[in-house]
């Protein structure tokens, strides 16, 4: 697990809400989302635009990648980006601390002409990598490394052809390889071999795009096979990021107050979807409610405690510090598994949260492939963000209940939500 203070870091005080919280939230658009339409848009036949794109570090970060490899993106205006491909070539590529950009560029780099060099934040160089650095020299693509710094030196389209994998570290190796795989020689197919596929919901969002760009995409079970062929340039729209909102909903679970969040869509490949049924299994009432061409969506927090729960999280490992935030506050014990893979993300995620609720005098047992949370009466101290955005709002839900919760780099939020702490402040004090 990385250091989990940075000295340079600044501490922020976490709110408490002696009130319930009533609020109306608009969430900008989905990360996950944003980056794979840059990816497709950046190896299309054609122009595309991208309506709502998040912008934040994760993005930007992207969309500096794709310029640096020849893609000209320009702003139309604040809600609308212009992408247009070009012959893509070698390039330095900033990957942060960004998974989609370590693991969605690899194979991107490997079309162009040109050595590629890919390095990152140093929490970044211990993310794994060798499972598509390995997949790209099955398929035929030259690579130099095992982790950040790693190098692709471009030739072009690589064969393709079909690769097998154990991708149950990260579900973002198979859609970094299905993205660009239309456009290696034979296509791509991919085979996992692991015992696990975390964030299968990932996968589907993936293939779901691909399809809307034109991409002829066939599925069985951990199996994905990509067709030859163009990507079509469209115009993206980008839904809100559904992970993003749930710390907003949260606090609505916390303080037994209404939370609303704005234009929740009613189909999506979203994982943090699932935070609906999630919240209404710990005691809160849901409620999907329309408001002219759209819906938004109405969480109510329960007047008594909250109630654990068992949660098998394979799926919405991504939801885990918000609901494991909750847990800590609920009445009852809770069980939260299938997130071994929670090791390799932003920071070792499962150490982290149990290391940071007991810290505040929580009880959170780390299991072989999850957390077990017990009651316990929390109190106030220093809660570390481990560079991990989703830690940060983890500890900003446990101060609304808990006096004296201070969040090691906040701003580390911008990762993915740019400004979380200003929205965070307003919705607090309006209702205190």
């Amino acid at each position: 697990m990385n250091t989990p203070v940075s000295s340079s870091a600044s501490v922020w005080n976490a709110p408490r809400a002696p009130e319930p919280i009533n609020w109306v939230q608009k969430v900008p658009g989905s990360k996950s989302i944003t980056n794979r339409a840059f990816v497709l848009a950046a190896i299309a036949d054609y122009p595309s635009t991208i309506d709502g794109a998040l912008r934040s570090r994760d993005t930007d970060l992207m969309a500096e990648a794709l310029r640096a490899l020849g893609v000209a993106i320009t702003e139309i205006d604040a809600e609308t980006l212009r992408i247009e491909p070009a012959e893509l070539h070698g390039a330095q590529v900033n990957c942060g601390l960004a998974g989609t950009i370590m693991r969605f560029l690899p194979p991107v780099a490997a079309l162009a002409r040109g050595t590629v060099l890919f390095d990152g934040d140093p929490q970044a160089r211990v993310r794994p990598m060798s499972t598509i650095l390995d997949a790209l020299r099955t398929l035929g693509a030259s690579v130099d490394g095992e982790r950040l710094p790693f190098t692709v030196y471009g030739q072009g389209a690589p064969e393709g052809g079909t690769v097998e994998i154990d991708a149950s570290g990260s579900s973002q190796f198979v859609s970094g390889l299905l993205l660009a795989g239309s456009k290696f020689r034979r296509g791509l197919t991919v085979r996992h071999t692991g015992p696990s596929l975390p964030s299968l919901p990932h996968i589907e969002m993936t293939v779901a795009m691909l399809r809307q760009a034109g991409v002829r995409v066939t599925t069985e079970q951990n199996q994905w096979t990509v067709a030859p062929g163009p990507v079509q340039g469209k115009r993206w729209v980008i839904e809100p990021d559904l992970s993003n909102a749930t710390p907003f909903l949260a606090a609505a679970a916390v303080t037994g107050g209404t939370v609303t969040v704005q234009n929740w869509p009613v189909e999506t490949t979203q994982p943090g979807d699932v935070i609906r049924t999630i919240l209404e299994k710990m005691g809160c009432h849901v409620e999907l409610i329309a408001n002219g061409d759209h819906y938004d969506l109405a969480v109510t927090g329960p007047a008594a405690p909250l109630r654990g729960l068992q949660l098998e999280m394979s799926d919405i490992g991504e939801l885990t510090p918000t609901v494991a935030a909750l847990a800590a506050l609920a009445s009852t014990e809770s069980r939260l598994t299938g997130i071994a893979h929670l090791r390799g993300h932003e920071t070792d995620r499962l150490a982290a949260l149990t290391s940071e609720i007991n810290r505040l005098g929580g009880d959170c047992e780390e299991l072989s492939d999850g957390l077990l949370i017990r009651p316990a009466q929390l109190h106030g101290g220093l809660w570390h963000s481990y560079a991990d955005h989703r830690m940060a709002t983890a500890g900003a839900i446990l101060g609304l209940a808990v006096d004296g919760v201070q969040v090691e780099d906040i701003q580390t939020t911008a990762k993915t939500l740019p400004g979380f702490e200003n929205m965070w402040e307003a919705m607090v004090s309006a209702n205190g």
